[in-house]
């Protein structure tokens, strides 16, 4: 069984977080209000299919810039 390192928040685990916040979000308000919320959907699952393709995250490249300890943690 595969399991993932849960003794630090890494910038990966990050990412996997804010991708499952935000599907599920998106989820909810298709149901609440407008199907049209699915499209935030499937444009997380075009970068998740991108970021495994090539390596380059929109996501980390924003996690990056907004929250700067991430990358000081990540360079030690």
């Amino acid at each position: 069984m595969y399991l993932i390192k849960v003794d630090s928040w890494y910038l990966e685990r990050i990412l996997y977080l804010a991708a499952g916040i935000i599907v599920l979000l998106s989820l909810a308000l298709s149901v609440l209000f407008s199907p049209y919320w699915l499209m935030l959907t499937a444009f997380v699952g075009i970068n998740l299919v991108i970021f495994a393709a090539t390596g380059f995250c929109m996501m980390a490249n924003i996690l990056l810039k907004v929250a700067p300890t991430i990358e000081a943690r990540l360079r030690r």
